[in-house]
């Protein structure tokens, strides 16, 4: 019996998100990016962009027995795109776009029937907030998305 469904959401997340049409110039990494995304995009799973949590949990029985358990949970990711441009607007639309091949990831659909489970790891995900953040580099803007997707599970 397992502990947590929060492992096996999170690399069945990387292997949907690694495999997505849409992200294939897009570096999707578990946690932190290790090399120089210095002019690169990329999308991290398991990360906030800074020193938060990488994920939260929470669980409590499903019934009297004790037999089962409920547990919810939040994976931290974000998504950063540069431009070596001085103008916001682009590196925006483009932080969206990503955003929308995320998104539609875990949106069930007719030929994806199964999307919000991630592979049959949870009960449903979704997408359920996001902040954005916008700066300069010297190598030019950068726009960082960071979102969070709610997962609930029975273990």
């Amino acid at each position: 019996m397992a502990t947590s469904a929060l492992p096996g959401a999170i690399a069945a997340l990387l292997a949907i998100l690694g495999a997505a049409s849409g992200l294939d110039d897009v570096m999707v990494t578990d946690g932190p990016p290790t090399n120089d995304i210095a002019t690169e995009d990329f999308l991290a799973v398991g990360w906030s962009g800074g020193e938060d949590s990488s994920a939260d949990l929470v669980q409590d029985f499903n019934a009297a027995g004790a037999r089962t358990r409920d547990e919810e949970f939040t994976i931290a990711c974000v998504l950063d795109v540069w431009s070596g441009d001085d103008g916001f607007a682009a590196v925006r639309t483009r932080a969206f776009q990503i955003f929308g091949v995320v998104e539609q990831q875990l949106r069930a659909t007719a030929a994806n029937p199964e999307a919000p489970t991630l592979n049959n790891t949870v009960l449903w995900a979704q997408l359920t907030r996001a902040s954005l953040r916008q700066y300069f580099t010297d190598q030019g803007a950068r726009v960082a998305l960071g979102f969070t997707v709610s997962c609930h599970a029975r273990i």
